[in-house]
């Protein structure tokens, strides 16, 4: 017997995140850690699980697997954020107006600058000396 799972790719900066939903026991993994071990930040987790709440499901009745790779903290909680959100999606078609109203399923297109010649960062100019 193969258990039917719901998968999302959620991206943001320089992370990707891919979830996995399947109803269970309500374990919450990510890269094999639980939870509130990984994502150990004030708010990362509230903000992680609020597609969930928005959505009207229990986190006990599911278990929710997470590989994510790449950026730094905050990328990757909105990726795992954006990721879950997705696989709701997936889930039940119905869900998306209220994910969408919550903003749950709009990709964040903010990347890092490029740098500009002549410049020492993308944005910072040398310092201007008069002689």
């Amino acid at each position: 017997m193969t258990l039917q799972y719901y998968e999302g790719v959620g991206r943001r900066k320089e992370s990707t995140a891919r979830v996995r939903v399947v109803s269970g026991a309500g374990r919450f993994l990510v890269n094999d850690k639980p939870l509130e071990q990984y994502f150990t930040r004030l708010g990362d987790k509230e903000a992680i699980i609020a597609p969930l709440q928005a959505a009207g499901f229990d986190l006990n009745s599911y278990d929710i697997t997470v590989k994510v790779e790449g950026g730094g903290v905050t990328g990757q909680t909105d990726s795992v954020k954006l990721g879950l959100a997705r696989a709701l999606a997936k889930m039940d078609a119905n869900l998306i107006p209220v994910l969408r109203r919550g903003g749950f399923l709009t990709r964040d297109p903010r990347i890092k600058e490029r740098k500009k010649p002549g410049l020492k960062r993308a944005r910072k100019a040398p310092t201007y000396t008069k002689r």
